[in-house]
């Protein structure tokens, strides 16, 4: 049983690729938590798809035994965080589980937009922040150029910064020693009745649900009937211990300490995150504060190339929603797909993730639908609808108006980029609302429209920039514009996959671009193909792919000119019916190349 004097927990936050996880390596293996001949890079990051793309996406959890230079033993409990905005989910919930914070800085790049976004999580949170400047040993790094950016650009004293290089190893045992020394120690009540933090669950297919836990007040032990506050569903604790990474068995967990149970839970579904756990009988009182639950801000289809692995494809996403409580699905059919889900993610990178995952760890083939967000259709009624799919959207006589969701974003970057970053957002109807510098570095503010962001910003804003620019975002609310549903008709049947909601203004050119891209991607057939892309009533653009002809008058030399008509007419009549009653195959490729609009 650790003193609380003698524990500390605290989480690790930076940017993508400033060597959060590399950091996490070094403090695991200088204080021999892991043998040497056990030790990997990225150890934390388990999936194979994290360590294949080199990102974290789960929070991972470790205890760090530490003796420290006065001899006395402490308890240190890390929690590695993901930097991308997709993932922020991760990092909030991870942050209420800790009371510190080591705020790593690349020491060449400087403060960048995800920086900002983690660390305002931490502050939040009241937590202490210890920064430290990382990749010291790089030709480019400028300690004191950063330094004085931590201070002006988030506003914390940077005079005490650590000056590390985590990949040598240089300067890691000054970093145990701060959090040590910097860092409080945890709060809490040895006979107070039990009050634990649900921070996380996952499923294992041996253990069942395994519940990560940050015990508050009270003891947890191995046997305790408990209870769950928010579900009051009632488990017994079958099995209990902490992370070094491997699973570590404890006889009980008391106040201020980060571990696991596992109960005989069937389902994640089962375990809220931020739920209050307590024991059956005098348990406490009052519920600690939840999370706010995810919400899903991107939304697409999921559909087998081949209607038959429906069946497979359902217990898939019914298994990867085990261990992912942020992804939402439902079912849905489609014309031209047949039956699919309708997913909610959290961004584009997670919907990435998921799809990679469907595909590689259930060998899935998959069609994936445009993605879209959520819009407010206000009726003339008065009812107030939400519209996921832009094919499920009523009558336009009975709108009265569209809301569609808007963020505001953050964009750090460069001065010579300045000029083409503000043209994007400018062209994504973006409306200004700050721009300051941070030394060499511009920071722009916009208030954008969600919706042009989801399809390709991301990936415009890396090239406008070399990237060199850092992007992030949050929900703003809703707001009215003049949108409309485009839809694109192939051979005059209208195809739901490739519904848009698309605004007024830029409907014409967004449709010729479908249009034009459409016909290069669908092969010919043996009749005329018309594409045309519609609003309401209203053709917007129309492309035509030519029929493969076969020369029927080949065999026909010499006589009358009236022969040769017949065969041309003969032919003409075959290929009218053929287009009536033809079918036109879209390719796989089709759907996704023409969702990525290029300007």
């Amino acid at each position: 049983m650790t003193e609380l004097k003698k524990i500390r927990n605290f989480s690790i936050v930076a940017h993508i690729d400033h060597g959060k996880s590399t950091l996490a390596d070094r403090l695991i293996q200088s204080t021999g938590t892991v043998t040497d001949r056990d030790m990997k890079a990225q150890l934390l990051d388990s999936m194979d798809i994290e360590r294949e793309r080199g990102i974290t996406i789960k929070a991972q959890t470790v205890r760090i035994d530490y003796k420290a230079r006065n001899g006395e033993m402490y308890v240190l409990n890390l929690i590695d965080t993901p930097g991308h905005v997709d993932f922020a989910y991760e990092v909030s919930r991870s942050m209420r589980a800790v009371e510190g914070s080591l705020l790593v800085v690349d020491a060449a790049q400087g403060v960048e937009a995800q920086t900002l976004a983690n660390v305002y999580h931490a502050i939040d949170a009241g937590h202490e922040i210890v920064p430290v400047l990382n990749k010291i040993d790089l030709p480019a790094a400028e300690p004191a150029r950063v330094r004085e950016q931590i201070e002006d650009v988030i506003g914390i004293d940077a005079s005490e910064a650590l000056e590390i290089s985590a990949k040598s190893g240089l300067g890691i045992a000054e970093v145990l020693e701060a959090i040590v020394h910097r860092l409080p120690a945890p709060k809490g009540e040895r006979d107070a009745p039990l009050k634990a933090m649900l921070v996380d669950s996952w499923y294992d297919a041996y253990l069942g649900v395994v519940v990560l836990v940050r015990i508050m007040d009270g003891v947890m032990r191995k046997g305790d009937k408990i209870r769950m506050m928010q579900t009051d569903a009632h488990y017994s604790v079958e099995r209990l211990g902490v992370f070094k990474p491997g699973m570590l068995p404890m006889d009980e967990l008391g106040p201020g300490e980060l571990g696991f149970f596992t109960g005989s839970i069937k389902q994640v579904r089962d375990t809220r995150v931020g739920d209050t756990i307590t024991t059956e009988k005098k348990g406490c009182a009052t519920p600690l504060p939840g999370f706010k639950p995810a919400q899903p801000v991107v939304f697409c289809g999921l559909f087998p190339v081949d209607a038959a692995d429906f069946e497979d494809l359902r217990a898939a996403i019914e298994k990867l929603s085990l261990n992912d409580a942020s992804f939402s699905t439902e079912m849905e059919t489609s014309a031209a797909l047949g039956f699919g889900f309708r997913c909610g993610f959290l961004g584009l990178l997670h919907l990435e993730v998921i799809r990679d995952r469907l595909e590689r760890e259930y060998d899935m083939d998959l069609i994936t639908t445009a993605p879209s967000v959520i819009y407010h259709i206000h009726m003339n009624d008065g009812e107030v609808r939400e519209m996921h799919n832009p094919a499920d959207m009523p009558e336009l006589n009975y709108i009265d108006h569209i809301e569609e969701p808007r963020i505001k974003a953050t964009i750090l970057v460069p001065d010579e980029y300045l000029g083409d970053v503000l043209k994007l957002c400018q062209e994504r109807r973006g409306i200004q609302m700050d721009l300051t510098y941070a030394g060499a570095r511009a920071m722009v503010v916009y208030d954008l429209p969600l919706a042009e962001v989801v399809f390709d910003f991301y990936d415009r804003l890396k090239s406008v920039t070399k990237g060199y620019a850092s992007f992030d975002y949050q929900m703003i609310g809703y707001r009215e514009d003049q949108l409309v549903k485009m839809q694109i008709l192939v051979n005059d049947e209208p195809v739901d996959a490739l519904s848009t909601m698309v605004h007024r203004a830029r409907a014409d050119a967004r449709g010729r671009g479908m249009c034009e891209k459409l016909k290069e991607l669908i092969p010919q057939h043996m009749f005329k193909i018309p594409i045309q892309a519609a609003v309401g009533g209203r053709i917007i653009a129309r492309e035509t792919i030519s029929a493969l002809r076969k020369d029927v008058t080949a065999k026909c030399y010499g006589g009358d000119a009236t022969r040769k008509r017949k065969l041309l007419d003969k032919q003409k009549a075959g290929k009218k019916r053929m287009r009536q009653f033809g079918r036109v195959d879209i390719p796989q490729e089709a759907f996704i190349s023409a969702l990525k609009m290029d300007e």
